[in-house]
């Protein structure tokens, strides 16, 4: 039993220790994904990409609970070729993962299964665009 005047702060002490424990094992990547093979870019398209960050695990999967204490540091940038860039955030839907651009959801962009498919290179990902159309993206790079 431990005996301590200050009997609540030592416990918010060891909460707060244990808090920055589980957290160790997530860092904060950039990814970077590029267009894989379709029918219209049979080479795949470095031109059409999306580069965003979020925290990951060891393992590669993306941490809800530290996404959500983030709103605004998960950010996402889409490039496509005669088309201006878009910025918004990475935002997690009752489907899984989005990429949103405006308050709302008719231009969030959804990544499919991206809850049970690690975030490392070499690994490919299918993301919805606003007119419905699924394609394929590969990621490229994953670092700090």
């Amino acid at each position: 039993m431990l005996i301590s005047p200050h009997g609540d702060y030592a416990i918010l002490r060891i909460a707060r220790t244990l808090t920055l424990v589980q957290t160790t094992g997530m860092t904060w990547k950039t990814i970077r994904l590029e267009l894989a093979r379709t029918a219209d870019h049979p080479d795949g398209s470095s031109a059409h990409a999306y580069v965003f960050r979020v925290p990951l695990n060891d393992e590669g999967f993306i941490e809800p609970e530290v996404l959500k204490e983030a709103e605004k540091r998960p950010v996402v940038r889409r490039f496509w070729p005669g088309e201006a860039d878009q910025s918004g955030v990475v935002i997690a839907t009752p489907k899984g993962w989005a990429f949103s651009y405006k308050v709302g959801d008719d231009d969030d962009e959804a990544i499919f299964r991206l809850k049970d498919h690690p975030l490392k290179v070499g690994e490919y990902l299918t993301i919805t665009e606003t007119d419905g159309s699924e394609l394929p993206f590969r990621v490229i790079s994953c670092h700090e």
